[in-house]
């Protein structure tokens, strides 16, 4: 029989889902098999360094990412990695992990506007 484990990562602040994943205090893990959260852990976050974080999920056995937002090239290296990603969601971190496993959670608009915050990619800064 087929065992479906899953380990979630929620950018965190506090108690709550962080506006960018890579500027949150820590990562909520959650580590779910058949649709039951049996581990939950909290991560530190290592400090933003473009494109580490989501090296550095990986190593960590991450599969699917949930923020608040994130930038479009963080995304890209993310899918390089295996690792899903659902943005644009607030709210309680055990909540949103909970909302997820029962399929209640849908993506919405990035928290994370790279072009208002001063870390625009050079290719974009060269398109504008």
């Amino acid at each position: 029989m087929k065992r479906d484990i899953t380990r979630i990562a929620i950018a965190q602040d506090g108690n709550s889902v962080s506006e960018h994943f890579g500027h949150c205090q820590s990562y909520a893990i959650f580590d779910v098999e058949d649709s039951i959260i049996y581990r939950r852990d909290d991560l530190p976050n290592p400090g933003h360094e473009p494109g580490r974080l989501p090296v550095f999920l990986a190593e960590h056995g991450v599969s699917l990412v949930i923020a608040g937002g994130m930038g479009p090239r963080a995304i890209e290296i993310f899918s390089e990695n295996g690792i899903d990603v659902l943005i644009g969601i607030g709210g309680n971190v055990d909540y949103v992990a909970q909302d997820y496993i029962a399929g209640r959670l849908s993506p919405g608009k990035s928290s994370c506007h790279h072009e208002d915050d001063g870390h625009m990619s050079k290719e974009h800064q060269m398109s504008v």
